[in-house]
């Protein structure tokens, strides 16, 4: 993998260009005061009122027509971010696995934000493998449950993906060798939700590195693996919403980090849900 090949992963790069076939998303760059805080495991977990005379979190712009019923909670987006542990990755690591590795991290940074749709079903999210921009593989997204509706679908299914692939996506996108995750409506339309580069962190799901190699080496088909019973799920592969984002009750994770927060507040002088004290 080349540092290029991360960077064209990067929702910045593809985005605009996909725009037409993926979810609509505002992009914000990052101030780098923003980065130094999410970074800072020693300090507090709220966001400071300024760092370095500057705002730390992006300027938005503020546009009714884009942004519609978009209502962004940015310090909670903020608390979010500081406890994710992918972030450190993206933050730190991003290019540890690159060949021609110079730089230990890409010079700036993006916040992507897309409104939450509960009707969103998680079996219609699928993982695309593209090598040598031939789709070689698709695997079911959520592998931890098993989906009936799925079996009945699949070759529908496949041929739908197939045709994206090949209308949308192989001649647009630049890499040879990637993975891109894409989400199909109950009217059949393929909306794209992200790449990933081939390899490294990016989870196989349903597969392993090692047979898409020799797969590409006897020249197959594409292979659809979707979970077809409940002796086929993958319980221990983390592609959801932890359950200590869910739970929320007396005592939980969120219960704790919540007061700490609040806790926080009170010692700046500020409360999470109101104005100064004075």
């Amino acid at each position: 993998m080349r540092t290029e090949e991360v960077n064209w992963c990067q929702i910045q790069e593809w985005y605009p260009k996909f725009k037409s076939v993926s979810i609509r998303t505002i992009i914000h760059e990052l101030p780098e005061s923003f980065v130094e805080y999410l970074l800072d495991d020693v300090g507090p977990f709220i966001l400071p009122i300024s760092v370095s005379n500057e705002d730390a979190l992006p300027n938005r712009i503020h546009n009714p027509i884009d942004e519609e019923d978009y209502q962004v909670s940015e310090g909670e987006i903020a608390l979010l971010l500081r406890s994710s542990d992918s972030l450190v990755h993206d933050l730190c690591h991003a290019y540890d696995s690159c060949s021609n590795k110079t730089m230990s991290r890409p010079p700036s940074f993006f916040l992507a934000l897309r409104k939450w749709y509960s009707s969103l079903l998680p079996e219609m999210e699928f993982r695309c493998f593209v090598w040598g921009h031939h789709l070689v593989g698709i695997s079911q997204r959520e592998v931890t449950t098993f989906y009936p509706v799925l079996l009945e679908k699949k070759s529908d299914l496949q041929l739908l993906i197939e045709n994206f692939f090949m209308d949308n996506v192989r001649l647009n996108f630049e890499s040879e060798n990637y993975t891109f995750d894409i989400y199909v409506t109950r009217d059949e339309r393929v909306k794209i939700v992200d790449f990933n580069p081939w390899g490294a962190f990016t989870l196989p799901l349903l597969f392993t590195w090692e047979e898409f190699g020799q797969n590409a080496r006897e020249g197959n088909s594409v292979d659809f693996r979707i979970v077809e019973s409940q002796c086929g799920i993958r319980p221990g592969l983390k592609t959801a919403v932890p359950q200590d984002y869910l739970d929320t009750s007396p005592g939980s994770g969120w219960d704790q980090f919540l007061k700490k927060v609040d806790a926080e507040f009170k010692q700046q002088g500020t409360s999470p849900t109101g104005g100064s004290d004075a």
